[in-house]
């Protein structure tokens, strides 16, 4: 079976949302243990560094044909009835903060991922064993092999073990959750050709290790080995849970082949309808997105926001910078009155915020929407791209720490941040339109906007790359204490995009953040005035 993007995601947003099946015991269980006649081995991060560089000098080697046809043939109703019992979880009755709970190969997910513990330094590899998991469904398993190994991974912690805070699962797919405790956006570990005009390659990881946390530490450390037919890496995940979910990554990169798109540190979500963007607003709720931004603090310290949007045709747009201070899909937006969703709750939604570590030099952060129908298709991407390609035979180092969870830690403290982007027919209220302009109105709140006079002479600064500006203005709001900026495009004959910058200043200073947002401007022909 061929994974697309579309399988893979929606597989992946079902089963690392789903909080599990009702418990049942086992007699004589054992719980998870190592595999047998298998000795430990010593492991650090420079072993794993050095056996995916020996791995990079070998070809790939797929093992997808490895599952046993029963799991193979598995419906989705059936793959969702398999479940981890929870009283048999790794670690269940030691002196630690977290415990494992593991994910069962099937359907979607057909290449086995090994997994291992390390403790004081010395690591064993988990075996499987068919009685750790719970099975309803309907198509019988029949017995499987004792070397089957698993899927992934979830992680719980002491607080509220019955929730888990972390999921390892599909390709090299990763998720958190902040004190929400509410799954949204995912991370991956590398991304290669996304959004490009050939076939977009899904890294893997093959293998895990879990070290033994120690009595009384809040933190736990992971690692993976990445493997695909143009790279090998290593990674190392130190994980600490609290308010935000705070990701330590460590990233050594062994190229196959030359790579000449790759993404580091990429972020994927969804976004279907949004205040800005209604174009597949067919559904009762008034939005339906897991971010509502892309915010990016460049090497130069500007604020950049830019709206995410459902496009018609795939977009990439690129953001050229030097060492970016950060970068993050971020869910603003916390109004559940803004989204009447009180099944899967888009409000809570975790932002995601990348906080590089090191020299990244020259580059460009990359964000590619797609578009989609509806919002179990992650359709957004955003990755740091080098500029320079990552040449076969070399080793690339990256280190970077992720945030998860209601805030960035880095927010634009000193300007006003945007806080809403609607569009619309552009004109005059009252009076006929002769020709067809697009309205945008821009909230922004924050900063020293509120402790601004009435009087003061705030003025928008705007610039298009095609077209023409008019009606412009800028006035208080004070229902958030903050600023409207309101302007009409008038686009020109093209259907290509327009992109846009406003800020508003006083004087010579700037009083927010800059909005990005790029328009595409409907066929002359379909221009309606009303």
């Amino acid at each position: 079976m061929t994974m697309d993007r579309r399988s893979l995601i929606k597989a992946l947003a079902a089963l690392m949302g789903a909080s599990g099946l009702p418990l049942a015991t086992i007699a004589n269980a054992a719980g998870i243990q190592p595999v047998s006649d298998t000795r430990s081995r010593t492991f650090n991060y420079a072993w794993l560094k050095g056996r995916a560089r020996r791995l990079a000098t070998e070809a790939y080697v797929s093992h997808r044909g490895d599952l046993p046809q029963s799991l193979k043939n598995l419906s989705w109703d059936d793959y969702q009835a398999i479940a981890f019992r929870q009283d048999q979880s790794l670690w269940r009755n030691e002196d630690t903060a977290f415990q494992i709970q593991l994910f069962h190969l099937g359907l979607y997910f057909q290449q086995p991922v090994k997994i291992h513990e390390v403790i004081d330094g010395k690591a064993a590899e988990l075996a499987y064993r068919q009685d750790l998991f719970r099975y309803g469904g309907d198509q019988p398993l029949g017995d499987l092999p004792e070397d089957l190994g698993y899927a992934g991974f979830r992680v719980h912690y002491h607080n509220n073990i019955a929730l888990d805070l972390a999921a390892f699962l599909g390709a090299s797919y990763f998720r958190a959750v902040g004190s929400e405790m509410q799954y949204g956006l995912s991370a991956r570990g590398l991304a290669i050709d996304t959004g490009m005009n050939r076939k977009e390659e899904f890294p893997r990881f093959s293998e895990f290790w879990l070290e033994k946390p120690t009595p009384g530490s809040q933190t736990l450390r992971v690692w993976a080995l990445l493997d695909s037919p143009s790279t090998t890496g290593a990674y190392a995940f130190v994980l600490d849970p609290g308010r935000n979910m705070v990701m330590d990554v460590d990233v050594a990169l062994y190229p196959r082949t030359e790579l000449t798109r790759a993404g580091i540190a990429p972020l994927t979500s969804m976004y279907q309808v949004g205040e800005n963007d209604d174009r597949m607003g067919y559904d009762w709720r008034p939005e339906i997105h897991d971010s509502d931004g892309l915010a990016i603090r460049n090497g130069s310290g500007e604020w950049l926001w830019r709206p995410l949007v459902n496009p018609a045709n795939l977009r990439f747009n690129s953001f050229q910078d030097n060492n970016p201070v950060g970068f993050g899909l971020l869910q603003r937006d916390r109004n559940f009155d803004h989204y009447q969703d009180d099944g899967v709750f888009y409000d809570r939604r975790p932002s995601l915020w990348v906080e590089p570590r090191g020299d990244w030099g020259q580059g460009s952060v990359d964000l590619v929407e797609i578009p989609t129908v509806d919002e179990t298709f992650d359709n957004i991407v955003a990755f740091w791209h080098p500029e320079e390609p990552l040449l076969l035979g070399q080793e690339y180092l990256y280190s970077y720490r992720l945030h998860w969870g209601e805030q960035a830690p880095l927010r634009p403290y000193e300007l006003a941040t945007v806080q809403a982007t609607r569009t619309g027919l552009g004109g005059v209220v009252g009076k006929e339109r002769t020709y067809f302009s697009w309205r945008f109105a821009v909230d922004f709140a924050g900063g020293a906007l509120e402790m601004l006079s009435k009087d003061a002479d705030v003025e928008p600064v705007i610039s298009v790359s095609r077209g023409e500006v008019e009606i412009t203005s800028a006035r208080p709001l004070s229902a958030i204490d903050g600023y409207r900026a309101m302007f009409d495009l008038v686009p020109d004959d093209s259907v290509e995009p327009i992109n846009i910058r406003l800020y508003l200043r006083l004087g010579e200073e700037a009083l927010t953040e800059t909005w990005l947002y790029q328009y595409t401007p409907p066929p002359v022909a379909e221009r309606k005035f009303y």
